[in-house]
């Protein structure tokens, strides 16, 4: 372990591209997630049948294959992303911030995007009937009774499979070890490569992933107290 803890920024830096993904992806996949469940229940048949096939197809493929596409199949298609390089005087010196990691990103919240909507759409058809007739009873437009009627107490019910679908993602996120990714599963191998207290090495980075995991459920529930009692 002596090993392990001589470079322990390296393990710092690798829980930081974790959390980097983590977040980006989250966001992301949110506002796609939220979209595509606006358009799940929209009056628009087209779009319904549009957003249910994109549903369909993202959450019954595999993340290794929406990965494949994204960071393979993407460039060939001369979709390319730029790499970003910062250089900073901390603990952490030169950070580099690769297209991988947009690529990454963007794999992540494609797939995340599709559980987001469903979540979404669940707390949607939680909504009484009764709310989105009032909203178009006093001339509300479909998007407006969304965004200031449905929505805001959709929320408030999908909060738990919401939080469930962020903790999924958190782990998700090793998937992007195998596709040029120095995030923690990457580097815990990196590790195993050169040590042999495999053991320590796996739980040192066990639970740094159980601490993420633990935030997330920790904002979650607190999310979800605060609104009970705002009801």
């Amino acid at each position: 372990m002596e090993g392990v803890f001589s470079n322990f920024d390296l393990v710092i830096r690798a829980f930081g591209f974790t959390l980097g993904l983590f977040l980006v992806s989250s966001v992301a996949s949110l506002l796609l997630g939220v979209f595509l469940a606006a358009m799940r229940v929209g009056p628009i048949a087209v779009m319904r049948k549009a957003a249910g096939t994109y549903v369909t197809v993202v959450r019954n493929t595999p993340l290794l294959m929406i990965f494949v596409f994204v960071v393979i199949a993407l460039p060939r298609m001369q979709i390319t992303f730029l790499s970003i390089e910062e250089f900073q005087e901390d603990l952490f010196g030169h950070v580099y911030i690769s297209a991988y990691f947009f690529r990454a990103c963007l794999a992540l919240s494609f797939y995340t995007s599709s559980f987001v909507c469903e979540a979404i759409r669940s707390g949607i058809n939680a909504v009484p009937l009764g709310q989105a007739e009032a909203a178009r009873a006093i001339g509300l437009t479909f998007g407006g009774s969304m965004a200031q009627v449905i929505l805001p107490q959709a929320f408030r019910a999908t909060v738990p499979p919401l939080a469930s679908v962020m903790i999924a993602l958190v782990k998700n996120t090793s998937v992007a070890a195998a596709f040029g990714i120095l995030e923690a599963a990457a580097r815990m191998r990196y590790f195993n490569n050169r040590t042999t207290d495999d053991l320590y090495v796996f739980l040192l980075f066990a639970v740094g992933y159980v601490i993420i995991v633990e935030i997330v459920s920790l904002g979650a529930w607190t999310l979800e107290r605060r609104w009970r009692v705002a009801r």
